[in-house]
């Protein structure tokens, strides 16, 4: 392994390659295995991004707040304090994207994952190429909400019962009472809203919402799916068999 000379907790891989004229976006990888790190940051750097390694939860915190990264590859098992935990304390500090890694595969640990912040998750074992495919469908995300965002009115609110959705502040309503949402979450939810009744496959919403697809990524959406229904109410999101989902509209 190499960068030996650096602290064993930390080890920043610096002199990234960028395109010309673009400003590098900073990834915090937080993973105690060393060659899973090495792996991913190797991979990363490869692509462009600026990568800091934090080898356990406390380190990663303070990394996230020190750096403010563009996005976070963080992993489920880690010293000190675990994934979760690191997850919501860098969420209470600002929004940014999450992927998450997980050598367990239970929807339990999925779900839980995805409720204090994660946007996505990948089972290990998992290949680098794909990990990275990942990363730049979550960027290209962030940056069509900011787009998004900024050409819509003040008053740009999406309404369907007692949903109400503000797109440009990305709050969500149910009735009078707010409800948290993470950005893959109101990504989704936003998509279904604004083609309700549509019914899309999992698969469509792969491509339309994460932005890629894969052989894990049904589980992802149907984690998602039940994230919103357990905020939202069981009957928001529609199941048809053998298809896929969609929005209700109510009678």
């Amino acid at each position: 392994m190499s960068g030996g000379t650096l602290p064993p907790v930390v080890r920043i891989l610096r002199d990234v390659q960028s395109p010309v004229g673009a400003t590098p976006r900073s990834i915090v990888v937080v993973e105690d295995e060393a060659p899973i790190a090495d792996a991913v940051a190797a991979r990363l750097r490869s692509e462009g991004f600026l990568v800091s390694i934090a080898s356990d939860g406390p380190t990663g915190v303070a990394r996230c707040a020190d750096l403010q990264p563009d996005l976070v590859v963080l992993d489920l098992m880690l010293p000190g304090i675990d994934g979760l935990e690191v997850c919501k304390r860098i969420q209470a500090e600002r929004p940014v994207p999450v992927l998450m890694l997980t050598a367990r595969d239970t929807e339990t640990d999925l779900l839980v994952g995805l409720a204090v912040g994660a946007d996505d998750y990948m089972t290990k074992p998992f290949s680098t190429r794909e990990l990275a495919a990942r990363v730049h469908a979550l960027l290209r995300r962030v940056d069509r909400a900011a787009e998004l965002a900024a050409d819509v009115s003040d008053d740009d609110v999406v309404h369907i019962g007692t949903l109400s959705v503000d797109v440009r502040s990305r709050r969500v309503h149910v009735g009078d009472d707010e409800q948290h949402l993470t950005p893959t979450e109101f990504d989704l939810l936003a998509f279904l809203m604004t083609r309700a009744g549509t019914v899309y496959t999992r698969e469509q919403l792969l491509a339309e919402v994460w932005g890629y697809r894969d052989g894990s990524g049904p589980r992802t959406v149907d984690s998602h799916v039940r994230a919103l229904r357990r905020k939202l109410g069981s009957d928001v999101v529609r199941t048809v068999h053998g298809v896929g989902y969609s929005l209700e509209v109510p009678a």
